[in-house]
């Protein structure tokens, strides 16, 4: 069945015409969703407010060491997840290439001081301590600079 010249132009120009007029409404949904989410995006990063511990000024916050488990000294040993921050200044490359370069000797000075205590020690004795015996012994491996305060974003003991 063949369609007459006439007619088969005019069904390929309407498919032609839809064609054009889906590829113009996707068009204008990309521009728009594009002009939104440019806008949204300026407007939500006015209203943001960081999430930072503490006053960081113009540090950030090191996060490198990443998350830790650490067996405990127990017989029948727990398990401690710990995930240690700490601000720093990344305009000082010397020294934040150290704090890279220093986060396997991080990890293992979390592991060895946690892992000497039972349980039951970690329990009583207060975050505090804690972080300043940790910082302690990570400023006693650094030597371009200085750590001035942790933070446990997690310290659970299991």
């Amino acid at each position: 069945m063949k369609l007459p010249g006439n007619r088969r132009v005019r069904i390929l120009s309407r498919v032609y015409r839809s064609l054009l007029i889906c590829l113009v409404f996707m068009a204008l949904v990309i521009i728009a969703g594009t002009v939104y989410g440019k806008f949204f995006r300026a407007v939500h990063q006015q209203h943001e407010q960081p999430v930072n511990p503490g006053n960081t000024g113009n540090g950030q916050i090191f996060t490198g060491i990443g998350q830790i488990r650490v067996s405990t000294g127990d017989p029948q040993p727990g398990t401690v997840i710990l995930f240690v921050s700490f601000i720093y200044d990344p305009e000082d490359k010397a020294f934040s290439e150290e704090l890279v370069l220093r986060t396997r000797d991080f990890r293992e000075i979390i592991s060895n001081y946690i892992g000497s205590f039972s349980t039951t020690e970690l329990q009583q004795i207060s975050e505090d301590t804690h972080k300043s015996e940790l910082l302690r012994r990570f400023n006693a491996v650094l030597r371009l600079g200085k750590i001035e305060t942790l933070y446990f974003i997690d310290f659970m003991i299991v």
